[in-house]
């Protein structure tokens, strides 16, 4: 199981970095027009949507090293190996979508303060229109691709989250030229920038919340203990389980380790081995824990041990 378990790993890695190139070649690729775009246009929230896409550019590139050292194998002073650099990888893909979304946010204001001062900034909401549009193809096309990745991954998920909120900003710019091209009104452009920057900031602190969960190795927050040792407790032949602890390497790689009191005979009629595969098994199948580890102790072992084992 265990076998099978790193095999698919191993192949959902290689298929990540694979998704993550392919991704990395589109934004690359769009990120010129944008810019040269939002610069002839004038427009704010095109040149905010660049810098929203140049910190996708940042993060899938991350998001591509951090797969690729997560790829590593387990050494003896790396014992689980390399996988967390995902959730590193996820770290600064959400630092930098906040400081993009400050950014934003301050040169957004700037223009709207100066266009009540009466100085107007023009935007030409025909090739801002054109930008927006392609820029919408070009993020649909990089969020296809990453999608298959992101249920399995953390770092993963940070790229598709920054190229869904490119996508957002998209759709937010092609309507403020729509305005702009309709009524004239300039000042659609910084408000779709603030707005942009409105959809970013909750998926970046969603995203940094997952990663404080991580390295601060708390129990995944779909993960129920007291039903886990609920569960173990109907194995026959366990009386109690204690010093219970689950975390995560990364996203979707739980571990977990307890210590189980049995009964005398599973010992003396050398049980020991098949009730380690029983319980082993029922953490894999019901609750997808791929790393479980036991500690098979007499019954009343507990008293003996240090008051905080005993969870």
């Amino acid at each position: 199981m265990a076998h099978s378990h790193d095999h698919a790993h191993t192949h959902g890695t290689a298929a990540n970095r694979t998704r993550l190139l392919v991704a990395i070649a589109i934004i690359a690729a769009f990120l010129v027009v944008q810019v040269v775009g939002g610069i002839f246009a004038g427009s704010l929230s095109l040149l905010a949507d660049a810098g929203h896409m140049a910190s996708d550019l940042i993060g899938l590139v991350v998001a591509l090293v951090a797969a690729l050292v997560a790829a590593r194998p387990a050494t003896d002073r790396q014992t689980y190996g390399y996988r967390r650099a995902e959730v590193l990888g996820a770290l600064v893909n959400g630092v930098v979508l906040v400081v993009v979304a400050v950014s934003v946010t301050v040169s957004a204001v700037g223009r709207l303060v100066t266009g009540a001062g009466g100085e107007a900034h023009e935007v030409l909401g025909g090739p801002m229109l054109v930008v927006a549009l392609l820029g919408l193809v070009a993020n649909l096309a990089a969020m296809l691709v990453l999608r298959g990745g992101a249920k399995q991954s953390i770092n993963m998920r940070g790229a598709y989250l920054e190229v869904l909120g490119d996508l957002i900003g998209s759709v937010l710019v092609i309507v403020a030229a729509v305005v702009i091209l309709v009524t004239g009104f300039d000042a659609a452009d910084p408000i779709a920038s603030l707005l942009i920057a409105a959809f970013i900031v909750p998926r970046a602190l969603a995203l940094l919340r997952d990663v404080v969960r991580v390295l601060f190795e708390s129990a995944p927050p779909d993960t129920d203990v007291a039903e886990i040792r609920d569960h173990l407790l109907g194995a026959s032949g366990v009386v109690a389980v204690h010093d219970v602890h689950v975390w995560q390497i990364t996203s979707g790689s739980a571990v977990f380790s307890a210590h189980v009191e049995v009964e005398p005979e599973v010992f003396a009629s050398g049980r020991a081995g098949e009730l380690l595969d029983e319980l082993g098994g029922c953490l894999s199948d019901h609750f997808d824990v791929a790393h479980s580890t036991f500690q098979l102790e007499p019954a009343g072992r507990a008293e003996h041990e240090q008051p905080h084992h005993h969870r």
